[in-house]
């Protein structure tokens, strides 16, 4: 039984393997069911864990690895090797006077190591050394057996075991360490997977096990919540062992009477806690790793600002192996300081790697589903997305149960978000339907070139002569597919420019190139080139000139509204595109409102985006995303259709934060598409009736 969606279909044999693929067998003890690395499996019959799945670099890097490996059981490595682990062997009357005491269990690992005085080669005192050396490798069998903390769900401390969520964002942290870079991170959390609870219990990791003299600050938008944060560094000392730190006492002790500062006896480390709202308590802090909660509500005001409490504390931080700097928040609305840096994190642009979780790989977000078919056949468009996105039956059952507690879905998807766009609350209505977005993107892809396009000169005769791209990685110019070698069809290639500002801080300017071949055959219409940069207006009037003369000498539509209302008469407002005309015949007009008198043109230049064709084109691009009628490859693209909002005030726009330059090009592009314009041409050089847009 199932149905199809976006030519997936959805099964109840499908569920079953995603929910044997989420339930699968996951011993941190062991390292059985770990997926951070590879791993190999060791086997010592004779140890308290007698079959370990450990990582391969621990087996590469450790020659006492080695020799276990080779010996195969903790017994007949001392009749090998004797007490070549140790790091200070024990002389023959040592050996003699060890006494052992009896065996007992501590924070998860079988401990029949203790002795009276010295530490003698024997098999307990060869697990030891053993477990200290793997500690050093593998953070989950390290947290499980020796770090306690407060189970959600009841009363009790518990061994951190991680749950999925912590293991993927643990994946992202090793692969960051082993490598030898930064561990430089942005974490957009969900609610309730303890994604702050596993970036302090790693650092306190790198304190304790790898890094001497290797300060911390802990900074939250609240003082409480940083003391919070540090209070489960404080549970995992109660419970840490004294012989994992070389005999130091592992407690918190006061440093040089500062209040924020705690110092690990043996370790050297010290942690310091902070707030947004205390900032001067972290200025000026000596740190290697900086965890930094909750930034999205951070005070912004003219005395403090995120940015300035940011640098402050992490301006000291080098660009060394195990330094870490992590942002970690829930969302708080859109334009802020932390969603900025979440942009600039997902766009390649920022030190830090961006993560998110969603909701449906939180364990505890699933419901029993009685009836599978019944849940199936009436599954909203929404609810095949989630699918689609990877979600299980259960856990949408749960979601449709917990979906009755909000009056508005975006309520709902703002707590319990599946994707980062929907973590930031959306301040009016979102325009494009999300599972029409979701199709779209699976048409993009990276381009065939990257650079520019030029002509012989900047402007005039010259800017359309001997045009040439230039290729240069990450330049404003994508190709998908270069113009046809043929010309099969008169205005096969439509360009549509939107007019942004020249500053880099300001929006884009955006040149796109539709192919329309297919729509003749009742197919959809392709973006095949995208130019985005910021540029003087008019230098940008020639480089789209530029483009249409290189596609087949396109119809070129640019949006005047920029042009128009940076100048007060019509003579200046009109003199860009008037001049580009003269040089270029395939340009885009519409006709000149009533009441023009004397001998102006009966047309203007350009497309003019006002309130009602605002809405026109606006439609027509809901239409074209309904009906499939464009490809799209630009995941940008796709992502300006999903921040696109209806205000309060009923306007239309990007969310604060975000631009829509690109979607400005689709909408107009489509909205011409879909009525199937002919070639508009300069009435006065071939004698052809313009295309009336008064109807608009």
């Amino acid at each position: 039984m199932g149905i199809v969606f976006h030519h997936e279909k959805i099964t109840v044999e499908e569920n079953r393997l995603r929910n044997e693929r989420l339930q699968r067998y996951y011993d941190p003890e062991t390292g059985e069911g770990s997926d951070i690395g590879d791993r190999q499996i060791l086997r010592l019959p004779d140890a308290p864990i007698p079959v370990q799945h450990v990582p391969a670099a621990l087996l590469d890097n450790e020659p006492l690895a080695r020799r276990l490996a080779e010996a195969g059981s903790l017994s007949r490595y001392i009749e090998l090797y004797g007490d070549s682990f140790l790091e200070k062997p024990a002389t023959k009357e040592e050996c003699h006077k060890t006494k052992r005491k009896p065996g007992k269990k501590q924070n998860g690992t079988p401990d029949t190591t203790q002795t009276e005085e010295s530490l003698a080669p024997d098999p307990a005192t060869l697990w030891r050394a053993w477990v200290r050396v793997r500690i050093r490798y593998d953070f989950e069998f390290w947290a499980y057996s020796f770090v306690r903390i407060k189970d959600k769900q009841g009363y009790e401390d518990i061994p951190f075991r991680l749950n999925r969520p912590q293991r993927r964002i643990l994946g992202m942290l090793e692969e960051m360490r082993e490598a030898e870079q930064p561990i430089r991170l942005i974490l957009l959390k969900a609610r309730q997977w303890g994604g702050s609870t596993l970036i302090q219990i790693y650092m306190a990791w790198i304190q304790l096990v790898h890094r001497r003299n290797w300060n911390s600050v802990i900074c939250a938008h609240l003082k409480e919540s940083a003391a919070n944060i540090k209070g489960m560094y404080t549970k995992l000392l109660d419970n840490y062992p004294e012989w994992l730190l070389d005999g130091g006492q592992p407690k918190f002790k006061p440093f040089e009477r500062m209040v924020n500062t705690s110092v690990i006896a043996g370790r050297d480390c010290r942690v310091t806690i902070g707030s947004a709202e205390s900032q001067e308590s972290v200025r000026g802090i000596d740190a290697a790793m900086a965890h930094l909660s909750e930034v999205a509500f951070w005070r912004n005001s003219r005395m403090k600002s995120p940015e300035q409490l940011v640098r402050s504390v992490c301006s000291s931080i080098m660009l060394l192996p195990y330094t870490m700097v992590v942002m970690e928040s829930t969302a708080n609305g859109t334009g802020s300081y932390f969603h900025q840096e979440c942009q600039r994190a997902k766009n390649g642009e920022s030190d830090k790697r961006f993560a998110f979780v969603p909701w449906f790989e939180i364990e505890m977000y699933a419901a029993p589903v009685d009836d599978y078919e019944s849940l199936i056949a009436t599954l909203t468009d929404y609810e095949c997305m989630l699918w689609k996105r990877g979600a299980t039956l259960e856990a949408i059952a749960w979601y449709r149960r917990k979906r009755k507690e909000y009056a508005r879905h975006t309520d709902m998807m703002a707590e319990y978000p599946s994707d980062d766009i929907e973590a930031f609350c959306y301040s009016g209505e979102r325009v494009f339907d999300p599972t029409l977005v979701e199709k779209l993107r699976r048409t993009c892809c990276s381009p065939r070139f990257e650079g520019d396009i030029h002509g012989r000169g900047l402007s005039g005769t010259e800017a359309l002569q001997e045009i040439e791209l230039e290729a240069r990685p990450q330049g404003p110019l994508s190709i998908w597919e270069y113009p046809s070698e043929k010309r099969e069809m008169r205005d096969r290639y439509l360009v549509v420019v939107d007019i942004g500002g020249k500053s880099s801080s300001a929006d884009y300017s955006v040149i796109a190139v539709f192919d329309r071949y297919w729509m003749l055959e009742g197919g959809p219409a392709e973006i095949v080139a995208q130019w985005r940069g910021h540029i003087d207006h008019d230098l940008l009037a020639w480089k789209s000139a530029q483009m249409a003369t290189y596609y087949q000498n396109a119809l070129l539509v640019i949006e005047s509204n920029t042009l128009e209302t940076e100048y007060d008469d019509s003579e200046h407002s009109a003199y860009i595109l008037d001049t580009l005309s003269r040089y270029y015949d395939n340009l885009y007009a519409r006709q000149a409102p009533p009441g023009s008198i004397g001998d102006s043109p009966p047309s203007r230049w350009g497309f003019h985006m006002n309130r009602a064709t605002k809405v026109l084109v606006i439609d027509a691009q809901k239409s074209a995303l309904r009906e499939g009628a464009y490809i799209e490859h630009d995941p940008q693209a796709c992502y300006e259709h999903d921040v696109f909002e209806r205000k309060p005030n009923g306007s239309y726009g990007a969310m604060e934060g975000h631009h829509d330059d690109i979607l400005i090009t689709r909408c107009i592009g489509n909205y011409i598409c879909s009525k199937d314009l002919p070639a508009i041409v300069q009435q006065r050089r071939r004698g052809e009736t313009i295309v009336n847009e008064s109807s608009i």
